[in-house]
């Protein structure tokens, strides 16, 4: 993987609100018992941003931003 993170801080608003909705609805269904409402998944997204439990990676490769969990075994892959 030739990736390398992005504070998601330095994104606009904007930016970073279109990358965590891309990320939530990319696999277009919810499975879960419970429906969750799409703004209350955005906040626990950006929450895990900001908490550090969540890191947004831009995949230069692909052109494409991902949210990985902080222990994601994948981003030992990253490069420095």
């Amino acid at each position: 993987m030739t990736a390398i993170q992005i504070p998601h801080d330095q994104l606009s608003k904007e930016a970073l609100l279109g990358v965590i909705e891309e990320f939530i609805t990319r696999e277009s269904t919810d499975y879960g018992a419970i429906e969750v409402p799409l703004e209350t998944k955005v906040r626990q997204v950006h929450q895990n941003l900001n908490s550090g439990k969540a890191i947004l990676v831009f995949d230069g490769k692909t052109e494409t931003c991902n949210i990985f969990h902080r222990d994601d075994p994948l981003l030992k892959e990253l490069t420095p």
